[in-house]
């Protein structure tokens, strides 16, 4: 869609509440899709339909969403934001109608989107989801793996793309803006080395992107024996599988270490150790849905120690 963007007016809330729940679909395909061409393929509508749509939101809303040329629309920044709030009121109103029609019966069903982040998704939520489909069969999780890179997982729910946020969580426990949430457990972090190398914390060190925050870097520094990382990967496994090879050492948090390879060991790193919290994320609204509400009590009741439990290795006593 060429041309140039309409100028957008400030109309009040009073319009902005009149959008209809089509509205907000349309809005959220054309930033999703990046165009009103794709948009409107993905639809079933005429492009002229949702061009048609657009420009009426940005009527009601007052501000301009999306900026127009050659290779598409570009969302701008409140073209972002009324999307994500768009796609968490669509969410709303899947969750009305769910929890309506389970009202007689005392149900719950429906899909619930969770993002987590790899260790997560592969070590805390199975038996978690396990317990929840046991308790609510009617419950369809869907699981994201996003990566704890920028916004991370968390993001993915002020977004409106997850319900739920499996998330490692800042040294002062922050929530991000507009979430609500806690900590669930506290994870140690551990050296990991070949089993039986006689001085594993001589050895090059071995790490990936999204180990720890700022905490655990300021933890770093001051240990004189832990080198600059010489291999950067892209998750835990690759980092586990070169470590098993004798290839170096790395530091890793308790979830990362479940089914560990054969060939490594790990150190506790002592009293001074730091340690990971890592905690879930939603939205106020669907805080107070069924389904969000059961998934949150089996996470607790998982948690309950405040730890996670260690990694099925046999511990080393090198130092």
């Amino acid at each position: 869609m060429a041309g140039a963007a309409p100028r957008a007016s400030a109309p009040g809330a009073a319009a902005a509440a009149d959008l209809a729940p089509r509205e907000l679909r349309i809005l959220v395909a054309v930033e999703r899709e990046r165009g009103f061409s794709a948009a409107a393929e993905a639809l079933g509508l005429t492009q002229s339909a949702v061009s048609h749509s657009i420009r009426g939101t940005e009527r009601k809303v007052g501000a301009v969403l999306f900026e127009r040329g050659r290779k598409g629309a570009t969302p701008t920044a409140a073209g972002a934001a009324a999307a994500a709030h768009a796609r968490r009121v669509l969410r709303l109103l899947e969750t009305l109608a769910a929890e309506a029609r389970g009202a007689g019966t005392g149900t719950v069903a429906g899909p619930l989107r969770i993002a987590a982040f790899r260790s997560a998704a592969l070590h805390l939520l199975p038996p978690v989801l396990e317990r929840l489909a046991a308790r609510c069969p009617g419950i369809e999780p869907e699981v994201y793996v996003v990566r704890e890179l920028g916004a991370g997982t968390a993001g993915e729910v002020a977004e409106g793309r997850a319900d739920v946020a499996v998330a490692t969580v800042g040294a002062s426990s922050q929530t991000p803006a507009g979430l609500v949430g806690g900590v669930l457990v506290e994870e140690p972090y551990s050296l990991v080395h070949p089993a039986g190398h006689p001085a594993p914390r001589s050895l090059p060190l071995v790490d990936w992107h999204e180990n720890c925050g700022s905490y655990t870097r300021r933890w770093w520094a001051r240990q004189d024996w832990i080198p600059k990382a010489t291999v950067l990967t892209e998750d835990d496994g690759a980092v586990l599988s070169m470590v098993s090879r004798g290839l170096g050492m790395a530091i890793m948090p308790a979830l990362s270490l479940h089914d560990a390879p054969d060939g490594i060991a790990v150190t506790d790193l002592g009293p001074g150790r730091p340690t990971r919290s890592v905690g879930y994320f939603t939205t106020p609204e669907l805080a107070a849905g069924a389904a969000v509400r059961a998934l949150i009590r089996e996470l607790r009741a998982a948690s309950g120690t405040g730890s996670v439990p260690g990694p099925a290795r046999r511990p080393a006593d090198a130092g």
